[in-house]
Formats: structure tokens, C-alpha cells, sequence
């Protein structure tokens, strides 16, 4: 499970990574925000600890992002305590907000609340528009008929459907379908997408799938 930390203390970031590594994550190291969306285009992960405080973009402007566009949940840290920043980090939205210094357990334990609450929010059964999907039987059910669709086309669309109105990356859909040693041409990912949307199209599904140039693709429901 890849974690990304980002903080312009390097001090900091040694230590959240030490302990992290020590728990068994995987750990993405950035020193601002914008390094850290660029490092987001090549790889997903399944939280962020995000320091408020750095040069350029801020940790509540680089959380807005990280929830609202990429929808990975985000563990806070900050030197201040305020009421106002702890308001202020929970409405850009935060999962947790820690504030420094703190014990490297405390730490621990609420990225492993947080990783366990993000899981139960990922449900087996994913519906957008008229298509139900379920990840359990691996069917496909629109407007209540049972359609197969190919593995590689499913486990794409699931992806998609879980990410509903969000942009996912290319990179991220060909390491999750194909596996992180994939060396093919893009040009497969591009004929399994047509290939979807045509049985999309083909059995009125009121979702659509998005090209989003440069990007990746974005899943959509009709209105």
C-alpha cells in the first residue's frame, strides 16, 4: 500500500517515512505540491500526509485538490493548534489532522483508522446512471439485463465507476489492469476504452466515457 508524504521539512519527512517503511507501506516522498501532483501522474496511492505549511501551495490547497480531484484521503500536519486551522484543514477535507510534534505511534495509528475507514467506503457493488457493477460476481447490469464484458474491460470500467466524475490518470488505469512492470503500448489502453464504449452505447447505458486530453479519462453519467 503506497502512502505519499509531502512536507518541505526534510527532517519530518525522514521521520514519517522511516516509520512508515518500518510498518510495511510503501512511501512517495515530495517537498511541495507541486511535486507532489507531478509525482501523482505516475502512480496512485492510498493516502496522503500532507504538511500545511509550505512554500508555493499550501497543505489546504494541495488537500482540496488531492479529495475533491483525485478523491485520495489526506492526514494533515501543522506546528499550529488553533481551532481555526484544524476548521480550516477539515473543510479543504482532511480525514485527520495531527499536530506537530507528535509521537511517530499516534501517527501510525491514525493512518491505519484512516486507511480502514477509506476501505468500508469502497463497497462491492458501484452504480452510476443506469449501470450497477459488482465487483464480487465481475457482472455488469444495465437497465436490470446482465452483460459480460471482458475482464480487462471490467476491471477498467470498475475503476472508472469507482471514480465516478473524477479524471484517473492513464498511468494509473495501465498499472492497475496490467500491473506496474507493464512495458505495452498505450495504444491497448486506447481499444479497450472504444471497446467499452461501444457496448456502453450499445445497451443505452446513461454513463459516458470521457477522453480528457494529456490526462487519462473520466467517467460520467448522462443527464
Amino acid at each position: 500500500m503506497k502512502i505519499l508524504v509531502v512536507d518541505d521539512d526534510y527532517d519530518i519527512l525522514q521521520l514519517v517515512t522511516i516509520h512508515l517503511l518500518r510498518e510495511g507501506y510503501e512511501v512517495l516522498q515530495a517537498n511541495n505540491g507541486q511535486h507532489a501532483l507531478e509525482l501523482l501522474e505516475e502512480t496512485e496511492v492510498s493516502l496522503a500526509i500532507v504538511d500545511v505549511m509550505m512554500p508555493g501551495m499550501d497543505g489546504f490547497s494541495l488537500t482540496r485538490i488531492l479529495t475533491k480531484e483525485l478523491d485520495i484521503p489526506v492526514i494533515l500536519l501543522t506546528a499550529k493548534g488553533q481551532i481555526s486551522d484544524k476548521e480550516q484543514g477539515f473543510k479543504s477535507g482532511s480525514e485527520d489532522y495531527l499536530v506537530k510534534p507528535f509521537e511517530p505511534k499516534e501517527l501510525l495509528f491514525r493512518v491505519a483508522v484512516v486507511l480502514r475507514r477509506y476501505g468500508r467506503a469502497m463497497e462491492s457493488v458501484v452504480k452510476v446512471g443506469n449501470v450497477k457493477i459488482n465487483r464480487n460476481d465481475f457482472e455488469v447490469i444495465i437497465n436490470d439485463e446482465t452483460i459480460l464484458f471482458p475482464l480487462k474491460e471490467f476491471e477498467l470500467l470498475t475503476l472508472l465507476a469507482a471514480r465516478a466524475n473524477k479524471v484517473t490518470p492513464r498511468s494509473v488505469l495501465l498499472e492497475q489492469a496490467w500491473g506496474e512492470d507493464y512495458d505495452g503500448s498505450e495504444l491497448t489502453l486506447n481499444t479497450h476504452m472504444n471497446r467499452i464504449r461501444d457496448r456502453l452505447k450499445r445497451y443505452n447505458a446513461s454513463i459516458e466515457i470521457q477522453t480528457v486530453r494529456g490526462i487519462g479519462y473520466k467517467l460520467e453519467a448522462s443527464e
